[in-house]
C-alpha cells in the first residue's frame, strides 16, 4: 500500500472512531507502528488529526465519543486481560456497581463465576452478560436508554442510586489524565457515573492504554476519587504513557498492569504448553531500584501475588506500581 493510501485509511477509522490506537492502524494497514506514526505525524501537520498517547484522535483537543460498534472491535486483547485482572479484585459475597462499556462488559462476563455476587448497574450490556449466572444478583438502575452504548441515564438512574453503599465501583472511559482523571463525552453518561462513584468505598478504573493522556469534556472521576488503575502494557516506545502512568502513581492512584494472552486456566497451576508464565514487570522507561525484602523491585513496583488473596486471583501478568 502507498503511503498516500495508508493516509487515507488511517483518516478514515480516526473520522468514523473518533480515536483509534496505533496498534490497531497497524494492523488494519498491515505494516508497523512505527510506519503508522510517521504517517499520524503527517497527517497531524495538515491539521487532519491530532497525535495522543498510543493513538490518534479528531482534531480539536477533545475526543468524541464512539458507538458501541466501533468500541466493541477496538483493543480487544487489552480489554480481555484487563478484565481478567480485574475480576481477580472481586471476592465471593461481595456488593459492587458497575459502570458502562465495552470493556466492564468484559468483565461482567467474568464476574457470572463469582458466588453470592451482588451487581449494580446502569448498563444492559453488564446485565446481559450477568443474565444466566444463577449464583449473581443483578441490580438495575431506572433511567432512559442511551442507544449508542446501551446505558441507563438521566434523573431515574442517579435517584435509584441515592442511598447505597457498595464495596467498589468497576468504571470505564473516554480519556484518563492525572490532571482531570477520569473523563467521557457525554454529560449524562457523567452525571451517572459520578452517582456510581458516591456509592462505593473504592473506585477502580478499567481503561486501556490508548485513553492513557486523552481528555475528554466530562470529568466524572477526580484523580484523588480513583483507588486503583487496571490498564494495559503500554508498548515499550510509549515514554508519554508511562510518565502518565508515574504522575498518576504520583497522585496516590494504585496501578496494575495487565498482560494481553493470559489464560484463566493458568490460575495456580503455572502457565500451559507454549504460554510464559505471569512475571512482574517495569513499566516502560522505568528503572528498577535494588532493594531488600521485595525480590529486587523498585519501591514503586511490587509484585502482584497480593492480587491472588483478594479473590480468585489474577489471569494475567501484572506488575502494581505503588506511590512514592
Amino acid at each position: 500500500m502507498f503511503a498516500a493510501e495508508r493516509r487515507q485509511l488511517i483518516l478514515e477509522m480516526v473520522r468514523a472512531n473518533g480515536a483509534v490506537s496505533l496498534r490497531e492502524l497497524a494492523r488494519v494497514v498491515q505494516t508497523s507502528e512505527v510506519t503508522v506514526r510517521r504517517d499520524v505525524r503527517a497527517l497531524e501537520a495538515e491539521g487532519l488529526l491530532d497525535r495522543r498517547h498510543g493513538g490518534a484522535v479528531l482534531p480539536g483537543g477533545f475526543t468524541r465519543e464512539s458507538g458501541f460498534p466501533q468500541k466493541s472491535h477496538l483493543s480487544t486483547a487489552e480489554k480481555t486481560a484487563i478484565a481478567d485482572v480485574a475480576a481477580g479484585l472481586v471476592g465471593e459475597g461481595e456488593a459492587i456497581v458497575v459502570g458502562a462499556g465495552t470493556t466492564t462488559q468484559e468483565l461482567a462476563r467474568r464476574l457470572a463465576r463469582v458466588p453470592g455476587l451482588t451487581v449494580v448497574t446502569n448498563s444492559l450490556l453488564v446485565a446481559q452478560a450477568l443474565a444466566h449466572a444463577n449464583r449473581v444478583e443483578v441490580v438495575m438502575t431506572g433511567g432512559t436508554l442511551r442507544g449508542s452504548n446501551y446505558a441507563l441515564v438521566g434523573s431515574g438512574a442517579e435517584q435509584s442510586l441515592q442511598g447505597l453503599r457498595v464495596s467498589r465501583a468497576f468504571l470505564s472511559g473516554s480519556g484518563l489524565t492525572a490532571e482531570r482523571g477520569l473523563s467521557t463525552s457525554n454529560m449524562l453518561s457523567a452525571s451517572v457515573d459520578r452517582a456510581l462513584v458516591q456509592a462505593a468505598a473504592e473506585v477502580v478504573v478499567l481503561a486501556d492504554h490508548t485513553k492513557l493522556g486523552s481528555d475528554t469534556m466530562f470529568q466524572t472521576v477526580p484523580t484523588d476519587l480513583i483507588t486503583r488503575l487496571v490498564t494495559d502494557e503500554p508498548p515499550v516506545h510509549d515514554e508519554r504513557a508511562a510518565t502518565e502512568l508515574q504522575a498518576l502513581a504520583d497522585q496516590g492512584v494504585e496501578i496494575t498492569i495487565a498482560g494481553p494472552g493470559a489464560d484463566a486456566s493458568t490460575a495456580g497451576d503455572g502457565a500451559p504448553p507454549g504460554r510464559q508464565p505471569r512475571r512482574d514487570m517495569p513499566l516502560p522507561g522505568q528503572r528498577r531500584t535494588q532493594t531488600g525484602g521485595s525480590g529486587g523491585l523498585g519501591p514503586q513496583l511490587r509484585s502482584a501475588a497480593a492480587l491472588a488473596d483478594q479473590g480468585s486471583g489474577d489471569r494475567a501478568r501484572v506488575a502494581d506500581l505503588r506511590r512514592r
